[in-house]
């Protein structure tokens, strides 16, 4: 029997159409012959199925299903294609934990933790696991720019604590520069973050969970044309984006040991993707991603290309995995 795929895109953040994009591909990549995919857009104002011809048809939200001629389709299984917010930050998995419907991503509890940066940097430091200084801002708090300063240097870079696709963030060279960032900042959540400028090439790196191992897959050195690998350069085309990335066998060693085990501390499964800056040889960690674009072009789909996976396998394997986790 084929089993029925819900692959949930769209969200409720500025990553809509990143995220409608990532979906669109899942779904023309996922085994016809295993698997009757549906696109389920996620949206602030409706949750809708749609057909092959592009008809919606309301979710049941009392069990995630929708009828379709007459007849209700229920899911075996749901492909987690939204970037943000309620995807990523686990809200939308809470719900389908609560329902007993698995899904592609890590628990929702590992979800929130890694999509706020300031607690996930928290845990991973306990571990050892570098990363860059930091300071922390609440909406309404007191702002001492003199105080940031003296704590994260100049330059230093400005952004949401929650938020993803490199919206809101900026790069402050000088003094006049902070409070305009932290505006900047706020406009996309109430906490932010900001870091000390950290000098060095950077490695994104994907780890997965990929027939029932944790695999790093072989990693991508980001040569941003902008001055920081901002939404522009992730998006618009205004970087390269080289894989395997142009490093040494034992930074790669280093690499690849660290990624491992930030994935498993975190508890982590599904897709990830983690961002490194390399200071001196050794692996600064600032952020994971959970919800990765999953386009041809996007890193992941990049590095499994390089790994040999092709996009119908990463993509099954990840609806495998997720029917053998326990909920």
């Amino acid at each position: 029997m084929k089993k029925n795929i819900a692959i949930i895109m769209g969200g409720y953040s500025s990553e809509v159409e990143i995220s409608l994009k990532s979906g669109n591909v899942v779904y023309e990549n996922l085994p016809k012959e295993k698997y009757i995919s549906y696109r389920v857009h996620i949206l602030k104002n409706k949750w809708i199925a749609l057909d092959h011809l592009n008809n919606e048809f309301p979710i049941n939200k009392h069990d995630f299903s929708f009828e379709l001629n007459g007849e209700k389709i229920k899911f075996d299984c749901v492909f987690n294609a939204i970037h943000g917010n309620p995807g990523e930050d686990g809200t939308i998995l809470a719900y389908f934990n609560l329902i007993g419907l698995k899904q592609t991503s890590a628990p929702f509890y590992q979800m929130a933790l890694t999509f706020n940066k300031r607690d996930c940097l928290s845990v991973v430091k306990q571990y050892g696991i570098k990363t860059a200084t930091s300071y922390y801002l609440d909406k309404g708090n007191t702002i001492n720019v003199d105080e940031i300063i003296a704590k994260v240097g100049l330059p230093c870079f400005v952004k949401p604590n929650n938020a993803g696709s490199s919206f809101g963030i900026s790069k402050a060279k000088t003094k006049e520069e902070i409070l305009p960032a932290i505006e900047k900042a706020f406009k996309e959540d109430s906490q932010i973050l900001i870091e000390a400028f950290l000098d060095g090439p950077e490695i994104t790196i994907g780890v997965i969970q990929y027939k029932g191992e944790t695999k790093v897959l072989p990693m991508t050195e980001i040569v941003s044309e902008n001055d920081f690998f901002d939404y522009e350069a992730k998006y618009l085309g205004k970087s390269q984006e080289i894989t395997p990335a142009r490093i040494s066998d034992e930074l790669h060693k280093k690499l690849e040991k660290t990624a491992k085990k930030v994935y498993e501390i975190l508890n982590m499964s599904g897709f990830s993707r983690s961002e490194y800056i390399i200071v001196n040889n050794e692996p600064h960690f600032l952020e994971m991603n959970t919800v990765p674009g999953l386009t041809s072009a996007s890193i992941i789909p990049q590095q499994a290309a390089a790994a040999g996976i092709t996009l119908p396998e990463l993509f099954d394997n990840a609806i495998e995995m997720a029917l053998k986790n326990e909920i």
